[in-house]
């Protein structure tokens, strides 16, 4: 029952109210009127003094006390509820579904969308409803179970950085249950072609309420490059009155710090739903830049990613001749210059003044001999990362250059002279191109037939030649080879670069080549066929919130399919590299459009704004209690017992009935729990278990820490304290140097904010063992529910390359000599750091120098939990295997949690020189 802004949840309670004039009446009874009668003797009272006095009649102050009283007993007793109008809106009967789109566009204002689901998962539990959360960026069948725990899980349902597609919203369709239950829809505001089918499934299932923001949704286009200037267009869903936006350039300052490079603004015209301008960027300045975005707009919408296809590439051109006035189409220069020049600043100089300003790219067209100066500065400037493209001519053909060995800036030894095919004296005819292997950068581009090569400089056959032939003729002579040195790569083209020995020059092809060899910047995508067959690694991506986060560890992606795979939990928007290239996949597409969600007539759309539902039954309970003790103290005071120790006691009961009076339920202040963690947390070394949901699973992993801690006590000098749970949202985790994670398939994923303290943990020295429980680690667990939920708890933490433990890693030694990892189950992989690529065997140590810091992650499926696991006797909880061998096992498991957390807290001191000797005589050398 609802009475203006409060409603009742016991309204049947409020009927005793109408006793009240009958309590008037007792209470004006008690104590009865006394009969007045004069008596003359009465005089001789005059003036004496009675300790205990009576009144006649209860003052009307202290009835109306009275009543009061008893009018907030009554009242508390009903479950006044201040503001209830979510109650009103709900049929408060069946299970209750929540869908959110959890689409980018949800994003902004996604803190005011998450404290108003759970104020309405708060209430489905006041009125004992089930409920389920589905999101649809990453839908599954609707799982109806207690609020409060959907409320634990709420932090894990924040939105991703893509759209639902029609196929997966099709497929939640199909999967919804056959009952009835309520549905309140969380849009983001955007309208979509899956939206007029859910609707009608969800309300043949029963009433849907659509919950939107007010704030509005705004979205970046991917910039381009045209007419010397950036272009910028911004869209918005909800078209009105004319609005200005800024869109401002991020990217790193010489430093290397993030900045906002530059910044400007677009208007929106009135009723126009696009906005559009462009910014002016200096090539240097344009090249620092890591992403456009909308001032003010928290969304990975409202971000555009840029890659290479902004950046004007800076490329040296170096000819071997000069050119001859009137002969510039003989020119070695003349065909690279027309290819080059509409998509990258040429730069032109002698080689010593052009290696300061450090180009992308130098291109030497048929330049025999370099001075030991220019070779000693080029060949620094290529193990740096530069790239060398070098074209054949007469000059290379007829020089001794990479004859009798390699040369270190030639990807290939050459034969002496070259070969003439298709001349006078040659029986042969020009040549053709062969088509490019699927492992070549120009793999999937046609080879034209009348392109044909009339001379080239041949390559000497050694065993290194095949690999490095990225092109060849039609009778397997290699036209272009490579090789990497350092960071960087030389390439040559074994023709000239221009007309004299080959017709390639001038086709289109020429120009296609120098782009898969990224000598220039396309303004457009590669079409998908070209990238067929390459892999694309991920560098960063883009959260729902618009942050750009390490990518991790996560696979490559197919380059078909990082062009045509929609956005999803396997193609995330962020920035991909290839062989020579990065390509950008931003949440919008040029031919995006912002159109705001129309809804039915009969559907019910309502705010994101709420006003939290207050209960008042503890507040009037407490004022009853008040006042009841207000009503001794007027009583006692009255009759004339207030004093002394009467007095004193009355008013500490007094002080505390008020001490007492509820409020606001707060068991420990914030900062008193803070401080109360990090002081038990640092007083010893304390190990800790992330919180998973499930009680059973915590408890378990409580136990295995505390038996693993007991071992530590009694057989290393480490003595822990007892172990903590640990609660990724609110705690602390720098106070402890190690954590146990259990992984269930049902557990809820970390915020935004607990993943970036989980990142700075493990960059600060933490180490996480994360346990999959399924003795299954084969491809990081992918083959079962925990290993797949693994994968997405871990996805956004900044994980190193990873490989299975060597047998020679400092954690097979940090306190015994391990070589087996078991726990309850045996045999499965554990996984740590991988070693870096340059670890060798010292002379005189038994093991290589491997991973000078902590591993911050160790990864396996053996439930060591389980095998470390004590009761309050120190008994084992959980059997493991059977007899000695299976005793034997937890022996193995607790020497490997030892070994574990003597790492994490010692690093690489076993792999000190020191130890060699007691080393090698442990194992027999």
């Amino acid at each position: 029952m609802i009475l203006g802004p409060i409603g009742f949840t016991a309204p049947w309670l409020l009927l005793t109210l109408l006793a009240l004039p009958l309590l008037w009446i007792l209470l004006r009874a008690v104590p009865p009127a006394p009969i007045r009668r004069r008596f003359p003797g009465v005089a001789l009272l005059l003036g004496l003094t009675d300790d205990e006095s009576v009144t006649d009649r209860t003052p009307w102050w202290l009835l109306l006390l009275r009543m009061l009283a008893v009018a907030a007993l009554i009242v508390g007793l009903a479950g006044p509820v201040l503001n209830p109008e979510a109650e009103a809106e709900s049929s408060g009967r069946g299970p209750l579904l929540i869908l959110t789109d959890g689409s980018w566009a949800e994003a902004q204002d996604w803190p005011t969308r998450e404290d108003t689901i759970d104020g309405l998962l708060a209430e489905a539990a006041r009125q004992g409803r089930t409920a389920a959360m589905v999101r649809l960026t990453t839908p599954e069948p609707p799982v109806f179970q207690s609020a409060d725990a959907w409320r634990t899980r709420l932090p894990g349902m924040a939105p991703r950085a893509w759209e639902p597609e029609p196929e997966t919203v099709g497929a939640f369709i199909d999967g919804l249950p056959d009952e009835e239950f309520e549905t309140y829809w969380f849009s983001d505001g955007l309208a979509r072609d899956s939206r007029a089918r859910l609707l009608t499934a969800l309300q043949n299932r029963g009433a849907v309420t659509i919950y939107e923001g007010g704030a509005p949704v705004m979205g970046l286009a991917p910039v381009s490059f045209a007419e010397g200037a950036v272009q910028l267009s911004a869209l918005r869903a909800v078209t009105g009155s004319e609005r200005e936006v800024r869109v401002n350039a991020h990217g790193r300052d010489p430093s290397g710090a993030m900045r906002i490079l530059d910044t400007t603004t677009l208007t929106f015209p009135a009723g126009e739903g696009t906005a559009t301008g462009e910014m002016d960027l200096p090539a240097e300045l344009r090249a620092r830049v890591t992403h456009f975005d909308i001032a003010g707009s928290r969304n990975a919408g409202a971000v555009s990613l840029t890659d290479d296809s902004l950046r004007r590439r800076e490329i040296a051109l170096i000819a071997g001749r000069e050119n001859r006035e009137g002969l510039e189409l003989l020119s070695p220069l003349h065909y690279l210059e027309r290819a080059l020049a509409p998509n990258a600043d040429l730069l032109d100089g002698a080689l010593t003044d052009i290696l300061p300003a450090n180009p992308d790219v130098i291109v030497l067209a048929d330049v025999a001999r370099l001075s030991d100066g220019e070779t000693q500065g080029l060949t620094e400037w290529v193990e740096k990362g530069g790239m060398l493209l070098r074209f054949a001519g007469p000059r290379l053909a007829a020089s001794d250059v990479s004859r009798e060995a390699e040369d270190p800036l030639m990807p290939v030894r050459l034969r002496a002279g070259g070969r003439n095919v298709g001349g006078a004296m040659s029986w042969g005819e020009p040549k053709t191109l062969a088509p490019f292997d699927q492992d070549s950068p120009f793999a999937g581009l046609p080879v034209p037939p009348d392109v044909t090569i009339s001379s080239q400089v041949m390559a000497q056959p050694d065993p290194t030649l095949a690999d490095r032939v990225i092109a060849r003729l039609s009778d397997g002579t290699p036209l272009v080879t490579r090789k990497r040195v350092g960071d960087g790569q030389v390439v040559l083209f074994h023709v000239s670069a221009n007309a004299e020995w080959s017709s390639l020059p001038l086709s289109g092809l020429f120009v296609q080549m120098l782009e898969r060899l990224a000598i220039s910047s396309a303004h457009t995508l590669p079409e998908p066929a070209d990238l067929k067959g390459t892999t694309w690694r991920p560098v960063s991506l883009l959260t729902a919130s618009g942050t750009l986060e390490p990518a991790g560890t996560l696979p490559g992606v197919d380059g078909q399919a990082l062009l045509t795979e929609p956005l999803g939990p396997d193609m995330q928007p962020g920035l991909y590299e290839g062989e020579d290239r990065r390509i950008a996949r931003n949440v919008l597409t040029p031919d995006t459009v912002l159109t705001p969600a129309s809804w039915p007539a009969s559907v019910p759309v309502v705010g994101l704004e709420r006003t939290r539902a207050l209960p008042l039954g503890g507040w009037l309970l407490g004022a009853a209690l008040v006042m009841l003790v207000a009503d001794i103290l007027a009583t006692l005071a009255l009759s004339g017992r207030l004093t002394g120790r009467t007095a004193t006691a009355s008013a500490a009961l007094l002080a505390a009935a008020l001490v007492l009076q509820p409020g606001p339920s707060r068991a420990q202040a914030p900062d008193d729990r803070d401080a109360a963690l990090a002081l038990a947390a640092t007083s010893e070394v304390v190990l800790a278990h992330v919180v998973t949901g499930d009680r059973q699973l915590d408890d378990m992993a409580q136990a295995g820490l505390k038996g693993l801690s007991e071992t530590l006590f009694f057989r290393t000098s480490v003595e822990p304290a007892e172990p903590m749970a640990v609660d990724l949202e609110t705690d602390e985790l720098s106070f402890f140097p190690f954590l146990y994670w259990p992984i269930t398939p049902d557990q809820p994923t970390p915020s935004d904010a607990a993943y970036a303290k989980l990142n700075d943990y493990l960059r600060t020295g933490g180490m996480i063992l994360f346990d999959t429980r399924d003795a299954d680690i084969a491809r990081f667990g992918a083959a079962s529910p925990n290993g797949r939920k693994l994968q997405e708890l871990a996805a956004p933490l900044d994980v190193p390359a990873l490989e299975p433990v060597p047998s020679d890693h400092v954690l097979t030694r940090t306190f015994y000599l391990l070589q087996d990892f078991p726990g309850r189950h045996t045999g499965g992989e554990v996984w740590v750091e991988a070693a870096p690529a340059d670890a060798e065997l010292i002379e005189g140590m038994p093991f290589r120098n491997l991973n000078d810091n902590v591993t911050p992650v160790v990864i396996g499926g053996n439930d060591w939990a389980s095998a470390w696991a004590v009761d309050d006797r120190g008994s084992p909880l959980v059997p493991v295997g059977r007899g000695f061998s299976g005793e034997r096992q937890r022996e193995i498991a607790y020497r490997f949690g030892v070994n574990l957390v003597m790492h994490v807290l010692t690093g690489n001191y076993k792999s000190d020189q020191v130890h060699v000797p007691a080393l090698l005589d442990r194992l027999g050398q």
